[in-house]
């Protein structure tokens, strides 16, 4: 087969087709022999659909196998997913438990979920079996939305001719209802809403995660089945014309994530934005979980053309990003071994007095990106408080930022740092310091850390809104680039200079300031001041009124002065002055 796909690479494709209609129909075996199979595809012929990048064929493959050799298990959690999205049970809230003991259990005896522990006879064996595979759905049947449609209408037709199907093949056409019932719901959402851009096209696409991902995802995690919150999701990609509308595309992928949030409820923390902060293979899309109308859990991505195209055919596609060295474990016994791993799409962040890590070294000046809607505009931070639960940002309303967000690590980007930079330097020039305070184009707003793990603004009442900030994530290079921007914005030089600077490598962030403020020369000058004024200014009112005349008339002009002759402040020299 290797040589023959030296010639042809075709030939393993149909090799694949060839043991994917054989796992359809093994029920035809000796139990025995349909488990030999099994494992030997489980092992061997899924591990290379996985390195082909044919997913939807190999989560078939899988749950084929866990079919005939966890009968039991595949069972339980095909029923528990029933009971969570059949929003016709009566006695849902009675079957919701977790069946994460239930599995547990039966995977440390091999005996309790061995297959002929299941099947008693040989007649009833090979109709069970049979059974079972049925369950599994068809992996086409998520690639086109009519056959989905033709296949619930045959099984509605044939529930109305009285011909009775086994429960567990109800309970996967109940599965594949739910989800068809949750593309339509937004779908119908996306068409009378107009907050998206008109005549822009908008995909909708859709799938359930097989039993055997779950069941996996179960164990590594060591949670229950209603905390796995991707058991059934739905894409939207937004057009963008071959990427002549990517800016806009991105616009909408918000205004459509904002959608989603005010159609059905988010849970908290379970938000990922990939676009702002791409993972390391360039993976970029916006994940989020919601409860959904049945009140079960709905993963929700939303991306662009470009971002679709470079997540399926590009770097960030492949199988080395989707696996990882996890081991997860011997509890399946001597029937399954995981041959491959999966990867958590998010890692859990540790919490460090009630502020996530990834937050510790935010930093004075960080720039950050404010999300209202659609619109996207370029922020940095003004001030840290109470060790990072609440920031004051300072937002630049005419600095569009769509763009730089589209094309975030294209290239070296000295013209986006240095639009942060001078709003940075902006703010500390006039002084700005509380909520409010800014002019008709710069505004300084609050922001509290939320138990979703997002900074929502709040208002005056101290009520949050919608509108939140996402921390842009600097890699080394660009932080280094990025302070060596403020750096040379507050000391009032050209960035044009520094892309020579930055190739030769000759600063490094030790020598960046940590605090931009102090780097601006008034505020040199007065700290360097302040040990010379009399104690009384500080303590009574009248002296206060004559600190502030001195600043005004003694400290501004030298400052002034001093700034535009690009002098250094110098003990001697405030002396003379």
């Amino acid at each position: 087969m290797l040589l023959g796909m030296v010639d042809d690479p075709r030939v393993v494709l149909i090799k694949l087709a060839d043991r994917l209609h054989n796992m359809r129909t093994i029920y035809a075996l000796p139990i025995p022999k349909a488990e030999a199979v099994a494992q030997e595809t489980l092992a061997v012929w899924c591990s290379l659909a996985s390195r082909l990048g044919v997913w939807a064929l190999k989560a078939e493959l899988e749950d084929l196998c866990f079919a005939v050799l966890q009968p039991q298990v595949f069972m339980k959690i095909r029923s528990e997913l029933t009971s969570m999205w059949n929003s016709t049970s009566k006695d849902k809230s009675m079957r919701r438990s977790s069946i994460r003991s239930d599995l547990l259990a039966s995977t440390k005896e091999v005996h309790a979920t061995s297959t002929h522990d299941l099947f008693s006879s040989n007649d009833q064996e090979q109709s069970n079996m049979e059974d079972l595979l049925q369950a599994v759905l068809p992996f086409d049947l998520f690639l086109d939305r009519r056959r989905r449609s033709d296949f619930l209408n045959n099984l509605q037709s044939n529930s109305e001719a009285s011909i009775r199907k086994p429960k567990i093949v109800d309970d996967a056409a109940i599965a594949l209802t739910s989800l068809a019932a949750c593309e339509e719901e937004l779908q119908q959402e996306l068409l009378i809403t107009t907050s998206y851009i008109p005549g822009m096209e908008v995909r909708l696409s859709s799938r359930l995660k097989s039993l055997y991902s779950i069941y996996c995802k179960m164990k590594r995690k060591r949670v229950g089945i209603r905390q796995v919150y991707d058991a059934r999701a739905l894409r939207v990609i937004v057009g963008d014309k071959n990427g002549a509308l990517h800016g806009p595309a991105v616009r909408s992928c918000y205004s459509i994530l904002d959608i989603v949030h005010r159609l059905w409820t988010p849970i908290d923390g379970e938000f990922d934005d990939y676009i702002i902060n791409p993972k390391g293979s360039g993976y970029q899309s916006l994940h989020t979980a919601v409860q959904a109308s049945d009140s079960s859990p709905l993963e929700v991505q939303i991306r662009t053309q470009r971002m679709h195209e470079y997540a399926e055919y590009g770097l960030a596609a492949h199988w080395l990003y989707k696996e990882s060295s996890v081991n997860t474990g011997s509890g399946m016994g001597n029937k399954i071994k995981q041959s491959t791993s999966y990867a958590s799409s998010s890692s859990e962040d540790e919490i460090t007095d009630g502020v996530p890590s990834k937050y510790i070294s935010m930093k004075v000046g960080h720039p950050v990106l404010r999300i209202d809607g659609n619109h996207l505009l370029a922020a940095v931070i003004v001030s840290i408080e109470k060790g990072g639960k609440e920031l004051l940002v300072a937002v630049r309303f005419t600095l569009e930022a769509s763009e730089d967000v589209a094309e975030r690590r294209s290239s070296f980007q000295l013209k986006r740092w240095e639009a942060y930079a001078r709003l940075h330097k902006k703010v500390t020039e006039k002084w700005w310091c509380a909520p409010g305070h800014g002019d008709w184009s710069t505004n300084l707003e609050k922001y509290t850390l939320c138990r979703d793990g997002i900074y929502h603004k709040q208002d005056q009442f101290g009520r949050l809104l919608p509108t939140f900030i996402q921390i842009i994530d600097l890699t080394e290079e660009e932080e280094e680039e990025y302070w060596m921007v403020v750096s040379a914005v507050f000391e009032g030089k050209e960035t044009s200079t520094l892309t020579s600077e930055s190739s030769n490598g000759d600063r490094s962030t030790s020598d960046l300031p940590i605090s931009t403020p102090l780097s601006d020369p008034i505020n040199n000058k007065v700290n360097m001041l302040l040990p010379f004024l009399p104690f009384t200014l500080f303590s009574e009112r009248k002296p206060r009124i004559s600190l502030l005349i001195f600043t005004i008339f003694v400290i501004g002009p030298f400052a002034q002065d001093n700034a535009s002759m690009g002098g250094a402040s110098t003990p001697s020299s405030i002396g003379s002055g």
